[in-house]
């Protein structure tokens, strides 16, 4: 069966709005998103969800739907093609979440290893975030401890360079969230770099995961096709599991090696594998 979309399929260059995952600010992508636009594909990005005071972290992220809604309107009045919204991890989710209330929108939606979660694990979720046991066993009981002080971009350098989790990112990658995922501030009177993603909002997005998703979709069924790019070794996605992400994407998923981290990981890779999932989607629209 064809899914009918919200509005025809214009002719044009196609516009990607991509949304980035928790605590890494779009800037981190830079590699990922050059290489998009080199394949002929326009591209915006939210810099950073969750730091805007006007859209509060809470659970769910009915807020945070509401920014990502604020950055999306005028980008896609102003576009005269098609338009894709692409989202790693939060961004994923998020960018599910804003397609199914907003069908007007978007013409697709590629998800980059978003852990998704419904039925009885979504009834988990909810129980642990009323139980507050998120606090304890989700990834935001290592955010909220996370080191965010440095004395300058030397000693940032040297610090994700001796993490094992960070030698497997792409050069270039690494040395973009060096300079973008710092930023100087002042610290006990001292000019010092700290993360520019505050480590606070990354653990309310942890504590705060959506357990309602397949409630949205119900409200809102969605109008758009959907595809996923899951990373082969991602532990995320094996703890979320597949089944709703597979009747949302109606088996549209491609897995390529990785990690949950694969486009920092395989930035070009990765870039192919979203033209390809919306090439597969659209068409002829993005056809060279």
């Amino acid at each position: 069966m064809t899914l009918a979309l919200a509005r025809p399929i214009p002719s044009g260059t196609p516009l990607v709005l991509f949304f980035h995952g928790n605590s890494f600010p779009a800037s981190t992508y830079s590699v990922m998103l050059n290489e998009l636009r080199r394949r002929g594909l326009q591209v915006h990005a939210l810099e950073k969800i969750g730091h805007n005071p006007a859209y509060p972290v809470t659970s769910n992220w009915p807020h945070l739907v509401e920014e990502l809604l604020a950055f999306a309107k005028p980008l896609v009045a102003a576009h005269t093609g098609t338009v894709v919204f692409v989202g790693h991890s939060l961004g994923g989710m998020l960018s599910l979440m804003l397609a199914a209330q907003h069908p007007e929108l978007a013409h697709a939606v590629v998800m980059v290893d978003a852990p998704a979660v419904a039925g009885w694990q979504a009834h988990v979720l909810q129980l642990s975030k009323k139980l507050s046991l998120t606090n304890k066993f989700s990834p935001g009981a290592v955010s909220q401890k996370r080191r965010h002080v440095w004395a300058n971009l030397d000693e940032v350098r040297a610090h994700f360079a001796s993490k094992k989790h960070f030698a497997r990112w792409h050069p270039q990658v690494l040395e973009d969230y060096i300079q973008y995922g710092t930023e100087e501030a002042l610290v006990d009177g001292q000019l010092q770099r700290v993360l520019s993603f505050s480590r606070d909002i990354e653990t309310q997005i942890y504590n705060s995961v959506p357990h309602n998703l397949e409630r949205i979709l119900k409200r809102h069924p969605l109008k758009c096709p959907v595809s996923l790019v899951a990373a082969r070794h991602s532990r995320e996605m094996r703890i979320a599991g597949s089944d709703f992400t597979k009747r949302v994407t109606k088996g549209r998923i491609t897995i390529i090696d990785g990690t949950h981290l694969v486009p920092m990981e395989s930035p070009v890779a990765t870039a192919a594998a979203i033209e390809a999932a919306v090439v597969n989607m659209l068409g002829p629209v993005v056809a060279k």
